[in-house]
């Protein structure tokens, strides 16, 4: 099937049923982090950015968990740096990205925009819609993982997945369709990603500047730009990325977070959960020591002493400490007072990170860590070999991923709205209309009134 085809011809329906609810529930996870971001630093200078440089004109979308109109291309840039900010959301062993950080925010940008010109948009489309954007992100990230020497971040690629997913909801032909897959990957962020993890910043993954280079690439291409080929689409060279599209599902290969922290520590806070569940002794006060043994990518993380919450997430030391001192690692834990918390840096300073060559080679395939607990009393503790929990073999139940949403949620949302979020997702695929749930997603206590844009001429969408 060639990929235009699958474009426009899917439905979610003809996505297998497991796969089905795994993007309802993709959907559910990347809303949960969105609202345990909101009121983070970066979120909040996102939201103004796109207030002061994107006003809402022809087009206008809302902002997530705001409900300010601004021009969907700032509510892109603000929904995808406000996701990446509290490092929950899911991602993908072949790509080494993600995909719904993009994908998710530029979507909603993009229906929203539909839906204020007046377009009723069904639940089963606006799914199948983000089944098709995240199936051909992965794919695509997969392709530059394929082609590129270097370890970009995600959003060099999952720019594409938008345009893929928005080109369904626009009905664009064949030929424009390919000039925004074009465009996107042209202007899609190379980034280095191992320079982030050195260098931890807000910019972190690039899902900000990948939602908005898929949301740009649509309207340039539907004003006329041109921009075909896309080599990781169309060249020989990634041809077994995309031969099985609508056969095999990269979705159902996607792992999960439970905690919102750099993946590569998450098999560390594995291991360390099940001993504080088996040795109910081990408290931060009662730590002498900690000593992880892990694979280089994730010795490099280190990050005892954050001095912000990005190095705190991408770190090992700090939200292991977290775990210890406080018995969970939620938002709270890893943004705002948090980084100077005396409880958790006390453990932080104990804890010994150290290559293993034997966990090194076994990385990509596999991400691995085991840990050694010694208490002030002499008692010892020593983890198995652990993978992350959430992987596919290592799955999140229905019930732990509820628990995740309403831990990240809870810190903006009220309990009532959460569960009429949960509802609104289940309820989606039988759904006439999403304004019940779109409803719930911008509308929000924190939304100031502002002025009514002008709308100089109508932009169809």
């Amino acid at each position: 099937m060639s990929l235009y085809s699958f474009v426009r011809d899917f439905r979610f329906e003809q996505a297998p049923a497991h796969t089905r609810v795994l993007l309802q529930t993709c959907l559910l996870d990347i809303l949960g982090v969105a609202a345990g971001a909101r009121d983070n630093q970066t979120s909040q200078i996102l939201r103004q950015y796109a207030l002061d440089h994107y006003p809402a004109g022809a087009l206008a979308s809302r902002l997530l968990f705001d409900g300010r109109a601004v021009h969907p291309l700032g509510a892109a840039w603000a929904g995808g740096f406000s996701v990446d900010s509290l490092d929950a959301h899911e991602g993908h062993f072949t790509s080494k990205g993600h995909a719904g950080a993009s994908v998710v925010p530029a979507l909603l940008a993009l229906v929203d925009a539909c839906r204020e010109q007046g377009r009723k948009i069904s639940g089963e489309e606006l799914l199948g819609a983000l089944c098709i954007g995240y199936e051909t992100a992965l794919r695509a990230g997969a392709a530059l993982m394929a082609t590129a020497p270097e370890y970009h971040a995600s959003g060099a690629f999952s720019g594409l997945g938008v345009v893929c997913a928005g080109a369904r909801l626009l009905g664009l032909d064949e030929p424009t369709f390919r000039h925004a897959l074009g465009i996107a990957e042209y202007f899609g962020p190379r980034c280095p990603m191992m320079r982030l993890v050195d260098h931890p910043s807000m910019l972190r993954d690039a899902h900000g500047a990948g939602a908005h280079a898929g949301l740009n690439a649509l309207l340039l291409a539907r004003a006329g730009v041109t921009g075909a080929p896309a080599e990781t689409v169309e060249t020989t060279a990634v041809a077994a990325q995309w031969h099985d599209l609508g056969q095999r599902w990269e979705i159902d290969a996607q792992y999960f977070k439970p905690w919102p922290v750099c993946r590569w520590a998450q098999p560390a806070l594995t291991a360390m959960t099940a001993l504080l569940a088996e040795q109910p002794q081990i408290t931060g006060e009662a730590v002498e020591q900690i000593r992880v043994e892990t694979f280089h990518e994730s010795m490099r993380l280190q990050g005892h002493t954050p001095a912000n919450a990005d190095e705190a997430q991408y770190a090992l030391a700090f939200p292991l400490a977290a775990l210890v001192a406080r018995g969970q690692v939620g938002p709270l834990e890893v943004t705002g007072a948090a980084i100077q918390a005396a409880d958790i840096l006390a453990v932080s300073r104990r804890i010994e990170i150290v290559e293993a060559d034997d966990l090194s080679a076994r990385f990509p395939g596999e991400i691995l860590s085991r840990v050694t607990v010694q208490l002030k009393d002499g008692q010892r503790f020593a983890s198995p070999i652990t993978a992350a929990k959430g992987d596919p073999a290592t799955a999140m139940t229905q019930a732990e991923f509820s628990a995740k949403f309403h831990l990240l949620a809870g810190v903006s949302l009220d309990q009532a709205r959460r569960e009429a979020i949960e509802r609104a997702i289940a309820e989606l695929p039988a759904s006439a209309d999403c304004s019940e749930l779109f409803e719930l997603l911008f509308h929000t206590d924190i939304a100031r009134a502002m002025p009514e844009a002008a709308h100089p001429m109508e932009v169809a969408l």
